[in-house]
């Protein structure tokens, strides 16, 4: 398992469609990936449990994997998440 934190940074306007954007990365991967805001989690591949979470430009998260292919997971979709402007 690893895992690493990210302050997301998104644009309100963009905001749904960063993560959507973020959904789509997360299930390219074989791994199981959660994003972790406070004391909650969210499957990162599950639109409604990310939407759960209220996730707004700013917060400090936490990405965590478990699987064969985990470090590229949390490295791409940490990337993503620092700056999702760069993605739209």
């Amino acid at each position: 398992m690893i895992s690493k934190e990210v302050c997301f940074a998104c644009d309100e306007d963009t905001h749904m469609k960063s993560i959507a954007l973020l959904i789509q990365k997360a299930s390219n991967f074989d791994s199981s990936i959660y994003i972790e805001k406070d004391d909650r989690r969210a499957n990162a591949k599950s639109l409604l449990g990310v939407m759960s979470l209220g996730i707004d430009s700013g917060d400090r998260l936490m990405v965590v994997a478990e699987g064969e292919d985990e470090e590229a997971a949390v490295e791409l979709i940490v990337d993503y998440m620092a700056d999702t402007a760069k993605e739209l």
